[in-house]
C-alpha cells in the first residue's frame, strides 16, 4: 500500500519492522528484499485477526455442524481468510508452526473449526471488513497445557499441577521400558491366540510421555509461542470440560491464562471471548450437586477481568452429546460479545441476565440482575424453571419462581425461612430466563 520500512536482521537472522497502521481491504502485494534476494507476497489483506483456541467444541468442524452440507456449499467468502495451526506439543516454545492462509473455500472451511468459522463469517459480515481467523485448538486438553511453565510456576496454587506431571515425567523412562518389554510378550500371545483362534488379550496403555498435550506448557509451547507477536484483535476460547471437576483451581487458573496470554502478545488487554459449558448429560428431576455448575460458576467469575465476554450455551447443548451440532448460535453468540467487548457497540449492551445480589425476606429469595435494560422473560411464556431454594440446613430443593421487574422472586412450599438460592444448578438443567432481547 505503498509503505516501506527498513531494518538490521540480528545476529540470529531474525527481524521485524512496524509499517504505519493501514485501511481495512485489499488486496496488496507485500515485497520483503534483502542481500539474499526478493520475495513477493500477493493477496495480503488487512483486516481484524481473532485467534480461535480451547479443546475439541472449539476444534469441532463444519463438516459435523447442523446443516453441514448446506452450511460448506455456502462457505465462499473471499475476504475471510482461515489459518489452522498444526496440532503439537513441545517441552519448549517454538517459533514456527505448520500452517497457511487460506481463502474461505468449500474445501479450505470443511474442516475448519465450526465455532470459529461461524464467528469469523458474523464479524465479516456484519462489519464489512475482511476477518482473518487463526485456528490453533486440540480436542480433551485442559487448561495448563494452553499456559507457559514460567506463568505457571509464578503462582504457587498451580504447584500440585507442575508436582504431579514432574513426578510422572521423571519416571517415565522406567515406564517407558516396562511398556515395551511388556508390549514385546503381548505381541507374542497375540499372534499365538490369531493362530489358535482364541481371545486376544488386551494391549497394554502406553505411559504418559514428555509430548502428551495434556502435559502443562506443552501446547502453549508448540500452538501459542509460535503465533507470538503476530497483530491480532481479541481470541475467543471453548473450553473446560477436562477441567470439570478442578473448578476451584480454574477459578485462578482461567484468568491467568488469559493474562499470560496478554503479556506475552505485548498488545495489551486484548478483548478474550469465551463459551461457557454448554448443557449436557441426563437431566436430573431434584437438586444435587454438578462438577460442570461448578466450572461455568468459575467461568463466570472470569469475567471481573477487564475486556472479557462469555457466551452463555447453557440452552444449546444436547443430554446425549458432549459436542453439541448448534455451532452457529455459539458463533453468534460469541461475535455479539465481541460487538460489546471489541468494539464498544453501544447496541450490543445487553449481555443476558447477570446475577446481581439475593435478599432473603422470611420464605423468599428475592433475585436481583443486571444486564437486562430490556427486562427478563422467558421464550415461550412458561413459568420460570431452574431454580433452587434451601433454608438452614442447606438442602436444596426445587423452587416456585416468578418475574417482578428486572427481580426473580423464588419461595418453596418446603422451606420456612430461605438462606441460600441457586439457578441452573446441574450438568443439564432445565432453566429458561432470558433477557429482553432472547439471551
Amino acid at each position: 500500500a505503498g509503505r516501506t520500512a527498513r531494518t538490521r536482521a540480528g545476529s540470529d537472522g531474525t527481524w521485524r519492522v512496524r509499517l504505519p497502521k493501514l485501511s481495512y481491504g485489499g488486496p496488496h502485494t507485500l515485497t520483503v528484499t534483502s542481500a539474499s534476494g526478493t520475495k513477493t507476497f500477493n493477496d495480503v489483506l488487512v483486516g481484524e485477526v481473532w485467534v480461535a483456541s480451547g479443546q475439541s467444541n472449539m476444534q469441532w468442524p463444519l463438516s459435523e455442524a447442523r446443516n453441514a452440507k448446506q452450511e460448506i456449499a455456502a462457505a465462499n467468502f473471499s475476504n475471510l481468510r482461515l489459518f489452522y495451526v498444526e496440532r503439537k506439543p513441545a517441552g519448549s516454545p517454538q517459533r514456527d508452526c505448520k500452517a497457511e492462509w487460506t481463502t474461505t473455500t468449500p474445501e479450505t472451511a470443511a474442516g475448519f473449526s465450526s465455532v470459529a468459522y461461524f464467528f469469523g463469517r458474523e464479524l465479516h459480515q456484519r462489519r464489512g471488513v475482511p476477518v482473518g481467523m487463526i485456528h490453533t485448538s486440540w480436542g480433551g486438553t485442559a487448561a495448563e497445557a494452553w499456559m507457559s511453565r514460567a506463568d505457571l510456576e509464578s503462582n504457587s496454587s498451580f504447584a500440585p499441577i507442575l508436582e504431579r506431571w514432574d513426578g510422572m515425567m521423571a519416571k517415565y523412562p522406567t515406564a517407558r521400558a516396562e511398556y515395551e518389554a511388556n508390549r514385546a510378550a503381548w505381541e507374542k500371545e497375540r499372534d499365538q491366540a490369531k493362530a489358535a483362534g482364541g481371545k486376544v488379550p488386551d494391549e497394554p496403555r502406553a505411559p504418559v510421555g514428555p509430548d502428551d498435550p495434556n502435559r502443562p506448557a506443552n501446547l502453549y509451547n508448540g500452538m501459542i509461542a509460535p503465533l507470538l507477536p503476530y497483530a491480532i484483535k481479541g481470541a475467543i476460547w471453548y473450553q473446560g470440560e477436562s477441567n470439570a471437576g478442578r473448578a476451584y483451581q480454574y477459578r485462578s487458573l482461567f484468568p491467568a491464562m488469559i493474562k499470560n496470554w496478554r503479556a506475552d502478545w505485548d498488545q495489551g488487554a486484548f478483548p478474550f471471548i469465551f463459551v461457557q459449558l454448554a448443557n449436557y448429560m441426563d437431566r436430573k428431576s431434584e437438586p444435587e450437586e454438578s462438577a460442570w455448575a461448578e466450572l461455568r460458576e468459575a467461568q463466570t467469575m472470569t469475567l471481573s477481568l477487564p475486556k472479557t465476554g462469555m457466551a452463555v450455551a447453557i440452552d444449546i447443548g444436547e443430554a446425549k452429546d458432549i459436542h453439541p451440532r448448534n455451532k452457529q448460535d455459539v458463533g453468534r453468540r460469541l461475535w455479539y460479545a465481541a460487538e460489546r467487548v471489541a468494539y464498544n457497540n453501544r447496541a450490543a449492551d445487553e449481555t443476558g441476565p447477570v446475577f446481581a445480589r439475593a435478599a432473603f425476606r422470611g420464605a423468599e429469595a428475592v433475585v436481583r440482575f443486571g444486564n437486562v435494560r430490556r427486562g427478563l422473560k422467558t421464550l415461550d411464556g412458561a413459568p420460570l424453571t431452574g431454580f433452587a431454594i434451601a433454608g438452614p440446613d442447606h438442602k436444596f430443593v426445587n423452587a416456585e419462581a416468578r418475574i417482578a421487574g428486572d427481580t426473580v422472586v423464588v419461595s418453596s412450599p418446603q422451606v420456612s425461612k430461605a438462606v441460600a438460592v441457586r439457578y441452573g444448578w446441574a450438568e443439564n438443567p432445565e432453566c429458561n430466563l432470558y433477557s429482553g432481547i432472547g439471551l
